[in-house]
C-alpha cells in the first residue's frame, strides 16, 4: 500500500487483540491495540483513524454503542462487528446503524481480511472526497468574489443572506460579470454542498439537445437514444442546477421548466414515469427578463417562480475601484495554476486598466491580466506591455460609445460621459487635480468646478 492504514481494534479478550494486531500488521495496516471500549473512544478524539474493528458483546460499553458513536462524531468511518454469538437478528440490528460489514467469532482471517480492505478502500474514497469538496469550497467558495466596492458588497451581502435557503435565485449582469462565479458560491454556502453542482447553458444546445439534457431521455425515445440517460435535474438531485442564458429557452421548454419548479416532478423525453427531485434552481441572464416578458417573449409565470432572489451584478465600469484587488487575484491565480514566476503591473499600467471601459467585464479583464503575464518576460508589467485597445484612446473611446443604447438622452449622455472622462483622468493621475487637470487639457479651477457639479471627491 502507498499509505499505511490506521485500523483501531477493540475487544475485552486480550487473546484476540493480539492475533488481530499480529494479522493486520503483517498485512502492512498500522494497528492500535485497545481492550477498553471507553479508552478506544477517547483514542479516536485524538487521532485519526482509516477504520474500526470492535467486538460486539463488552462489558460497560457494547459494540452497538461504539458504532452509534462512531457513526454520530466520524460518520465516515466504516466499523465492522465482531462477535462470537452471531444470528441473522443481530447482524441486521448493527447493519441497521451503520455497521460496514458483521463478522462471526471465530473468523476466518482471509474474510476478515477482505471486509477490511474493503472499508479501507471506502475510507479513503471519503477522504479523497472531502479533499476534493474542500478544493471545490475554497475554489469557488464566497473569499472568491474579489472587490470592496458597495456594489460588491451588496452581492455578497444577498449571496450570504440567499445561500442557506432553498429558494430559487436570479442572477443577471452582462457577459463576463461573473454569474457562474456568484452561483458557485451560493451552492458551496448552503446547506447543500456536498450534493452536486450541475451546471447547463440554455444557449449552447439547440432545443431538442437541450430537452433531453436537461431530462434525460427513455432507449428508443429518438433515433440514436441506444440506452436510457439520466439528465441535469436528475443528476443535480439533492444539490443546485444552474440554468445559465435562461432566457434562451423555447417556449415550450418553458413550460416544462415551470412544472419543475412548481412541483419538482418531471418525465424524461420519451417516458411516462414521474420522477421527483430535490433540487435548487439558480438561473441567470445577460437580458433583461422582465423586458421579454412585457414583449411576451417570456412567460410571467415562469419569470415571477425565477425571480423569488433576485442578485443584480454589476458591469466592472461600474465598479473601478475593485479593478486592481481584481489583477492581483489573476496574478496569483495564473501563476500558481501555470507556475509562472510572480509578476506585478506597474501603477502606471494598473491607473490605464482601472480607466478602461471593460466591455467584455472581468471574464476580458482576466484573459488581459494572464495574456500579459505569459508574453511579458520581465518581472513589471508597464503600459506598452498592454494591450492596444487599452492603450489606444481612439479605441477606448469606440468602446464605449459602442455600449450606449441607441435611443438616448443626449444631453444627459453627455454629462455621464463627461463625468467618467473626469474620475478616468482622477484615477490616472493618483488623484493630484493638477495632473488631471493637464491630461484632460483644463484649468485646475474648471476641474475643480466640475468634480463639485458632479459631486465627485478627489483630492
Amino acid at each position: 500500500m502507498s499509505e499505511k492504514a490506521h485500523i483501531l481494534v477493540i475487544d475485552d479478550e486480550k487473546n484476540y487483540l493480539l492475533v488481530l494486531q499480529t494479522l493486520l500488521e503483517d498485512e502492512g495496516y498500522t494497528v492500535t491495540a485497545i481492550s477498553d471500549p471507553e479508552t478506544a473512544l477517547a483514542f479516536l478524539e485524538e487521532s485519526e483513524v482509516d477504520v474500526v474493528v470492535t467486538d460486539m458483546k463488552m462489558p460497560r460499553v457494547s459494540g452497538r454503542e461504539v458504532l452509534q458513536r462512531v457513526k454520530k462524531a466520524w460518520p465516515h468511518v466504516p466499523v465492522l462487528i465482531m462477535t462470537a454469538f452471531g444470528s441473522i437478528e443481530s447482524a441486521v440490528d448493527v447493519m441497521k446503524y451503520g455497521a460496514f460489514d458483521y463478522i462471526t467469532k471465530p473468523f476466518s482471517n482471509d474474510e476478515l481480511l477482505l471486509s477490511i480492505h474493503n472499508a479501507v478502500e471506502l475510507a479513503r474514497a471519503h477522504r479523497q472526497y472531502r479533499l476534493l469538496q474542500e478544493a471545490m469550497e475554497n475554489r469557488y467558495g464566497i473569499h472568491q468574489i474579489v472587490g470592496r466596492s458597495k456594489a460588491i458588497r451588496d452581492v455578497l451581502v444577498m449571496v450570504e443572506r440567499a445561500a442557506p435557503s432553498r429558494s430559487t435565485v436570479l442572477i443577471s449582469g452582462e457577459s463576463g460579470t461573473g454569474k457562474e462565479l456568484v452561483a458557485r458560491a451560493i451552492h458551496y454556502a448552503s446547506p447543500r454542498k456536498d450534493k452536486p453542482f450541475i451546471s447547463v447553458n440554455c444557449m449552447a444546445l439547440n432545443p431538442g439537445v437541450l430537452e433531453s439534457e436537461l431530462f434525460g431521455h427513455e432507449k428508443g425515445s429518438f433515433t440514436g437514444a441506444v440506452a436510457m440517460r439520466r439528465g441535469r435535474f436528475e443528476q443535480a438531485d439533492g444539490g443546485t442546477l444552474f440554468l445559465d442564458e435562461v432566457a434562451e429557452l423555447t417556449p415550450d421548454l418553458q413550460v416544462k421548466l415551470l412544472r419543475v419548479l412548481q412541483e419538482r416532478k418531471f418525465e424524461r423525453v420519451g417516458g411516462g414515469e414521474e420522477i421527483e427531485v430535490d433540487i435548487r434552481v439558480v438561473a441567470a441572464s445577460n437580458k433583461d427578463l422582465a423586458a421579454l416578458v412585457e414583449r411576451g417573449a417570456f412567460r410571467d409565470d415562469l419569470f415571477y417562480r425565477l425571480n423569488v432572489v433576485q442578485i443584480p451584478l454589476p458591469p466592472l465600469r461600474e465598479r473601478r475601484e475593485d479593478i486592481p484587488l481584481l489583477v492581483a487575484h489573476f496574478v496569483e491565480k495564473v501563476c500558481a495554476d501555470d507556475n509562472l514566476p510572480a509578476k506585478t503591473f506597474s501603477t502606471e499600467a494598473l491607473n490605464y486598466l482601472t480607466g478602461y471601459e471593460w466591455p467584455g467585464n472581468i471574464r476580458q479583464l482576466e484573459n488581459v491580466v494572464e495574456s500579459c503575464l505569459v508574453l511579458v518576460p520581465g518581472a513589471t508589467i508597464g503600459v506598452d506591455d498592454l494591450p492596444a485597445e487599452i492603450r489606444d484612446e481612439e479605441a477606448q473611446f469606440k468602446s464605449a460609445v459602442d455600449l450606449l443604447p441607441v435611443q438616448l438622452d443626449l444631453a444627459d449622455t453627455l454629462e455621464k460621459i463627461e463625468a467618467a472622462l473626469i474620475r478616468r483622468a482622477l484615477v490616472r493621475a493618483d488623484l493630484v487635480q493638477v495632473k488631471a487637470a493637464e491630461y484632460l487639457g483644463i484649468s485646475k479651477s474648471l476641474l475643480q468646478y466640475k468634480l463639485k457639479k458632479y459631486a465627485i471627491t478627489g483630492h
